[in-house]
């Protein structure tokens, strides 16, 4: 078996990605879904994105940068509301603190 020749590319890091984000987030707000589903959303987006966009003409290679667009996706969101969250409840604390 040989495996597939994958490129990657500009569109990966500074695109795919973030649209897989955007639409997730859209989805979530214009659909009523559980939160459950959501990763497997950014997955499927990846997925389809990959396949049919970045890599048409070889399915081996989309498959495979598909997984990788969509587990980013779900990394990235992950990571920012982590961020978020903790930022909040330091700035909180902080005005907590001032009271006193």
């Amino acid at each position: 078996m040989e495996f597939p020749s994958i490129h990657t590319n500009l569109w990966d890091v500074l695109f795919a990605v973030p649209v897989i984000m955007i639409f997730t987030q859209l989805i979530k707000v214009l659909l009523p879904i559980p939160k459950i589903f959501v990763p497997t959303i950014a997955l499927l987006l990846g997925l389809g994105i990959s396949i049919f966009v970045s890599h048409p003409h070889n399915f081996l290679g989309g498959v495979f940068m598909g997984w990788f667009y969509g587990y980013a996706a779900i990394g990235s969101y992950a990571s920012l509301r982590t961020t978020y969250i903790s930022y909040i409840k330091k700035q909180k604390k902080k005005m907590a603190l001032h009271r006193k």
